[in-house]
């Protein structure tokens, strides 16, 4: 059960959570789908059911960001109203109708020793989950642990607390009709920054670490951390308009991807475009008509007065605003070397009505998602058919690109014999 406990110190309480969800997490692992989908699915229905409750504590989240000068990006992530809410509601039982990893076949063999071999999908254990100003992924990330058989242990940031235990109050809800453990998904409930360095240090507690915030907290956690961590630091994508770009498709490709929501990780940060490209400056200006300020090279400042100067960090700068780098590139060969030098991995797009040159920038770009056509806002979870992401790998190991169900799952293998022995 979750009744207050005093815990006189953050690594005594990250101790005392993580025991408690090493209990559940041997309990949810072997749980049956329809209860964990139950789980999700009361949930959900409370989140509706207490909409007014979880705006009143935004709204005091809100009013304590403004004061302490929150950017507007990150005003933004923290912001709830009605449709988000409905949204975080709905995502609990889109995830809640996904098929169940647990258990799944990967492959079976039987090599010449007659050993029957399969390899099965197994929960990851317990995981933590470190976050900043984003409620909903209080709900994202409770329910994705669960429905993969974890326990998770939840870090929402200072700026967002009020609105993270709303939500979670919701989780637990829907544990406890459901017939689950409570402590399967249990909020940090302090805001001492200590708390974050006792969950990176909990190695033997919790299995894997998945960092969501600014590159300031991203980078700490892979810095101290103890235990694995699945993560992304900066969200620096791309769009490359080719030459043989439909200069319509592009100008509409090029502002969603900047503008539609500047704040998330898969905002367009630089725009590349191809000297050959024969609409350059319209495709300039629909980004600075839509309220985008473009800092661009020489090139790209002759197409039009109002860009300014580029400068050289700009290449490797996360903007979360309506900013944007531009530069003009000759050919598909220099836009690959200039993502190569500053792409962060995360999104990367061509648009291009030339299949050869979209098949060589989807086969060499190294990032976790590749696009064609296609406005790299689309890199989240829920429009790859995931349900909900718990965050966005760039790393090789493990996972990468929006990480789900499959992602929060490891495998075992399975040895069936007859008397085998060998010689």
């Amino acid at each position: 059960m979750n009744e207050h406990r005093t815990i006189p110190t953050p690594t005594a309480l990250i101790a005392d959570m993580g025991a408690r969800a090493r209990a559940a997490a041997a309990i949810v692992s072997q749980a049956s789908t329809a209860a964990k989908s139950a789980a999700l699915q009361h949930a959900a229905k409370a989140l509706r059911e207490t909409r007014d409750t979880i705006l009143s504590a935004n709204k005091d989240d809100m009013t304590r960001g403004t004061a302490n000068g929150l950017s507007p990006a990150l005003l933004d992530r923290l912001k709830l109203d009605p449709e988000r809410i409905e949204g975080i509601a709905g995502a609990l039982e889109s995830v809640a109708s996904l098929p169940d990893p647990v258990g799944e076949l990967i492959d079976s063999s039987t090599p010449p020793n007659g050993l029957e071999l399969s390899r099965v999908r197994i929960p990851l254990g317990v995981i933590g989950i470190i976050y900043e100003s984003r409620p909903n992924v209080t709900a994202d990330a409770g329910a994705l642990c669960l429905m993969a058989g974890n326990a998770a242990i939840l870090r929402g940031g200072s700026e967002a607390i009020e609105s993270s235990r709303a939500i979670h109050g919701c989780l637990v809800t829907g544990l406890r009709k459901a017939g689950l453990p409570e402590d399967a998904i249990q909020l940090v409930p302090t805001t001492d920054r200590e708390a974050v360095g006792a969950m990176l240090r909990a190695s033997g507690l919790i299995d894997i670490i998945v960092p969501r915030g600014g590159k300031g907290l991203v980078a700490r956690v892979q810095d101290e951390a103890r235990v694995p961590v699945l993560a992304h630091l900066d969200g620096i994508c791309h769009t490359y308009v080719h030459a043989a770009a439909e200069p319509e498709m592009a100008r509409s490709i090029a502002v969603n991807a900047k503008m539609r929501r500047t704040g998330i990780c898969g905002a367009m940060e630089t725009l590349l475009i191809d000297a050959q490209f024969p609409d350059a400056a319209a495709l300039v200006a629909a980004l600075i008509e839509a309220g985008c300020e473009v800092r661009g090279d020489e090139a790209v400042q002759a197409l039009d007065n109002r860009v300014v100067v580029v400068a050289a960090e700009d290449w490797d700068t996360e903007y979360l605003e309506p900013i944007v780098s531009a530069a003009m590139v000759e050919g598909l060969d220099a836009a690959l070397a200039h993502i190569a030098a500053h792409s962060s991995g995360h999104t990367d797009a061509i648009v291009t009505e030339d299949l050869d040159a979209a098949t060589r920038f989807l086969a060499t770009v190294d990032s976790a998602i590749v696009m064609h056509n296609a406005s790299s806002q689309f890199a989240d979870g829920g429009e790859f058919g995931l349900g909900a992401e718990i965050g966005i790998s760039t790393g090789r190991l493990h996972a990468r690109g929006p990480v789900a169900l499959e992602g929060l799952t490891t495998y075992k293998w399975i040895a069936r014999g007859k008397g085998n022995i060998r010689p």
